[in-house]
């Protein structure tokens, strides 16, 4: 329902600037376009400016700027949503764009109902999943440094076949190794280094989530989320924290489409044609989720790691990935056996996966509320 009672602003947030467009009451276009500093000074300045047009209602996209500017506006004591830039509607034929029309545009489209806002983190929570994701770059460093090191020697003609690569063998061989020409040896030397550089960091990090998961605001979620196969404490800590709340979603269904696992569909009249998954959601949930999802393509069993796990857990948590276990090994079997491919059928069992985390997310912070 359009709203006319309130003057919205739309605001195009940039490093270094901040354009505004402000749709009054009455208009269906902009009254006013504006461009400042992006400084909490600027801002409250351009804020108190708009005194003489309250109530106001400020929108503007999430993206790299963080959260900021929706802190510094409520602080002031206005309303300010943030929307997700991946469902904001637009117009096939619209070919023009300047950061003048995407600060209406999103005020028109605000005033009209037609964008979903995100969920505000804590700075808490902000702060506690930036250290996990700080982990996550680093585990993409390691894996950048492994490649350089071995396709390096792979130009010398060194490869190790013997065992499973990166293991207490393979690291004695490469500290064994001795390049013939002196160039050679400081270019193998300085990929070494900076791969135990990163190992290093990376052991670091990982240590420092393995202790924030143990705090008491995550403990209770993270010990029931591991009771999942597939899902120990790096993979169930990382779930909470990027859900934050996994109340505010009131169905598994739009956890789902939260993830970005659904399908993309295009159906007309009597067509139906679904495609690959949206991928429009939290990229960071979904990696987790489809790495636990390799874990249901084997037997349904309980190994003694998965049983001392699950005995930190609650009985509705234990019961609840039982029924996970049985219900997703017995389908990837089935989609596998109808000639599905099993890249495919992982992402299909990731989708219903996400299903069982939030239902053991919900009742496990409705519990510790």
């Amino acid at each position: 329902m359009r709203d006319y009672s309130t003057t919205v602003v739309g605001l195009d947030v940039h490093k270094e600037s901040i354009v505004a467009a402000v749709l009054a009451p009455d208009s269906e276009r902009a009254a006013v376009t504006t461009k400042f500093e992006n400084t909490p000074g600027a801002l409250k300045a351009f804020v108190s400016r708009l005194q003489r047009r309250k109530p106001l209602s400020f929108v503007y996209e999430a993206g790299p700027c963080g959260y900021q500017v929706h802190r510094e506006l409520t602080e002031q004591g206005e309303k300010c949503a943030v929307v997700a830039p991946g469902l904001i509607p637009k117009r096939a034929g619209d070919k023009v764009k300047t950061d003048r029309r995407d600060a209406e545009k999103l005020a028109q489209l605000h005033r009209a109902g037609q964008l979903t806002s995100i969920r505000i983190p804590t700075r808490s929570e902000e702060a506690d999943r930036d250290l996990v994701r700080a982990r996550e770059d680093a585990l993409a460093e390691r894996l950048g440094a492994r490649h350089r090191l071995s396709k390096f020697l792979l130009r010398q003609g060194l490869v190790w076949r013997e065992t499973k690569a990166w293991g207490v063998k393979h690291r004695a061989w490469l500290r064994s190794l001795r390049l013939g020409l002196e160039s050679h040896a400081r270019a193998f030397e300085a990929y070494l280094r900076g791969l135990e550089e990163v190992e290093a960091r990376l052991e670091a990090l990982s240590q420092q989530v393995l202790e924030l998961a143990a705090a008491d605001a995550w403990k209770g979620v993270v010990a029931n989320l591991r009771c999942l196969k597939g899902v120990d404490t790096l993979s169930a800590f990382t779930m909470a924290v990027e859900v934050g709340d996994f109340r505010r979603f009131e169905t598994a269904v739009a956890f789902m489409g939260y993830t970005g696992l659904v399908s993309r569909e295009h159906s007309s009249g009597e067509s139906v044609r679904r495609f690959r998954i949206t991928k429009v959601g939290n990229a960071h949930l979904r990696r987790v989720l489809v790495e636990a999802a390799w874990a249901y393509t084997q037997r349904d069993t309980v190994g003694p790691k998965l049983t001392e796990r699950r005995a930190e857990g609650t009985a509705e948590a234990v019961a609840t990935a039982r029924r996970a276990q049985q219900r997703l090994c017995t389908k990837f079997r089935k989609l596998v056996g109808r000639g599905k491919p099993r890249q495919k059928a992982v992402v299909a069992i990731a989708r219903e996966l996400a299903g069982f985390v939030w239902h053991i997310g919900r009742f496990s912070q409705e519990a510790h509320r």
